[in-house]
């Protein structure tokens, strides 16, 4: 079993070092001058010179590369001479002396993801730390509405089998995994924000937290979170409806189930008793990678809502050239992706022996 861990672990590492390249040279060798971005149309070549010194732009693109990686990794090599990019400085990084050697100095540090272009040498990593819980949040909102209304539409179809309901929810189950969630979300702030707002008093744009018009501080709207909690579950809903579906009819073929309902029990005491908790194992497979996927599918989702999230900053930074932001809100959701499919294939690997001796 350990064997098994450590080599996820360094498929997992290799595949965070793939990401880390892909994201580097997509955001810097094709968008262009970084310096030109932040300095914007008035720049003079004094100006300039001195940003492409300060972030490191006027080294080849290896060297960019090398520091790139030395900003993310945990231990890191810094010169001691205060006018190096790589310079030890406690407002730059978040770290811990381990050693020097001669002009170097290895620390202990935070993934350092850089200071963003545009919100005046804000650190990317506080940018991020102020929205990715929102995200979270709404993610976790989603994959709890797709997962009940899933599994108990699931179970409905089972019991109304090839009758009109069954069929109708295979057919919205079908439409609901083809049609692309930034057209659910419009059509869905339309319709219960706008139109219906009266009966639903429903927004249809906000935020977790807003600001009291009293100045009392921020306060938590739940009720931001209904709109676009449905819709960003709408797709994974739809897949754990036919899953739960299938997976309970072939359940239902099996003895047992004939045995117990060979003893008078109804086909819902059946479902509900014995064929229910066996017929999950293929939608908590299902949910634990659209968990992942959750993360990054919030984008347009939290844009067109308003939802202060990682995926409308995403939005914001794209529409400004914040390569910055862009590069470490990527980064920090494929880590996340790649750390939830490892630990879920480690849970695996713990319920079934078989596969950790593959």
């Amino acid at each position: 079993m350990v064997r098994y861990i450590l080599q996820k672990l360094g498929y997992a590492l290799l595949t965070l070092v793939g990401v880390v390249t892909v994201i580097f040279l997509l955001f810097t060798i094709l968008p262009g001058d970084p310096a030109r971005m932040m300095l914007g149309q008035n720049e003079t070549a004094e100006q300039l010179a001195i940003v492409k010194k300060k972030y490191g732009f006027d080294q080849p693109v290896s060297v960019q590369y090398l520091r790139y990686i030395n900003d993310l990794s945990p231990i890191s090599f810094h010169s001691k001479n205060i006018d190096d990019y790589t310079f030890l400085s406690k407002k730059k990084y978040s770290a811990a002396t381990l050693f020097s050697i001669a002009n170097t100095t290895v620390a202990l540090k935070f993934p350092y993801l850089r200071e963003s272009f545009q919100k005046n040498g804000k650190k990317v990593s506080e940018v991020i730390a102020e929205t990715l819980p929102n995200t979270f949040v709404l993610a976790v909102s989603a994959i709890v509405i797709a997962m009940l209304m899933g599994v108990f539409l699931g179970v409905v179809s089972v019991l109304f089998k090839d009758r009109f309901l069954d069929k109708f929810i295979q057919l919205t189950s079908t439409l609901g995994m083809s049609v692309p969630s930034f057209f659910s979300a419009i059509i869905f702030a339309w319709i219960f924000g706008f139109l219906l707002h009266e009966y639903t008093n429903l927004n249809m744009t906000g935020s977790l937290y807003e600001v009291d018009d009293f100045g009392n501080g921020k306060h938590i709207q739940w009720k931001n979170l209904i709109l676009p909690a449905i819709v960003l579950g709408i797709r994974p809903l739809a897949v754990v409806s036919q899953l739960m579906r299938n997976s309970l009819l072939e359940v239902l073929n099996q003895d047992y189930i004939r045995t117990a309902k060979a003893k008078g029990l109804s086909s819902y005491q059946v479902i509900r008793k014995h064929a229910l908790k066996n017929s999950l194992n293929p939608v908590v497979t299902a949910i634990s990678g659209w968990f992942a996927s959750m993360l990054a599918g919030a984008v347009f989702v939290e844009y067109i809502f308003g939802w202060n999230g990682l995926g409308k900053e995403i939005v914001n930074a794209l529409n400004t050239l914040d390569l910055p932001i862009i590069m470490g809100s990527v980064l920090v959701i494929a880590t996340l992706f790649i750390l939830i499919n490892i630990f879920v294939d480690i849970i695996y690997g713990w319920l079934d022996p078989k596969i950790s001796r593959q």
